[in-house]
């Protein structure tokens, strides 16, 4: 059961219109807005800040600002994770983030997904599906991770890309949609470009 919604991930619910839902919304949104607004070279400040954000906040994170959520609560980033400026995660559901993990700037992890009828989506409704980014990978700039997605560790994910399906171990992938394109191999710890 997802502790936001209160329903099993795919299931749908009202993220418009239900107080509870709302109050969680606000109260993220407060934190993600002071954590933006802190001055560069504070970092301790916005550690803090993460520390109450976040489901799960390992040691030597650095999100760079702006960094916006939905909840927060639902996101649990493990140890030396980098994320550079305009990350989004929109988390109805847990995002989960390994160990070692470097994300580019202008990246978008969405768990939410809406019904494809218009009636609805126009009542509010929506669903959310769980995201997880294993460890050792890389994110390139404005990628987009869509709901119920699993990018396998060691792997790596090319600029652009729009990953609707699971990502295996141990990959470059790419594309829209995201596709893999080939193993990492041991001559990659040589190169610069892929």
């Amino acid at each position: 059961m997802n502790p936001i919604t209160a329903v099993p991930d795919g299931e749908l619910y009202d993220a418009n219109n239900d107080p509870r839902i709302l109050t969680l919304r606000t109260r993220a949104k407060s934190l993600c807005f002071d954590y933006n607004a802190i001055r560069p070279g504070e970092d301790h400040a916005r550690l803090a800040i993460l520390q109450q954000l976040l489901g799960t906040c390992g040691k030597g994170i650095i999100i760079e600002p702006p960094f916006w959520c939905d909840y927060g609560s639902l996101i649990h980033v493990g140890d030396n994770v980098y994320a550079n400026h305009n990350l989004v995660i929109l988390d109805g559901a847990p995002v989960t983030i390994g160990n070692h993990v470097f994300i580019a700037p202008n990246v978008g992890i969405h768990t939410a997904g809406h019904p494809l009828d218009a009636a609805r989506r126009n009542q509010g409704l929506e669903f959310a599906k769980g995201v997880t980014i294993g460890n050792n990978v890389w994110i390139g700039a404005s990628a987009v991770l869509l709901p119920g997605v699993t990018i396998g560790d060691n792997s790596m994910i090319a600029a652009g890309s729009v990953v609707n399906r699971d990502i295996p171990p141990g990959v470059v992938a790419a594309g829209n949609p995201c596709r893999v394109l080939r193993p990492i191999i041991a001559a990659d710890a040589q190169r610069t470009r892929f």
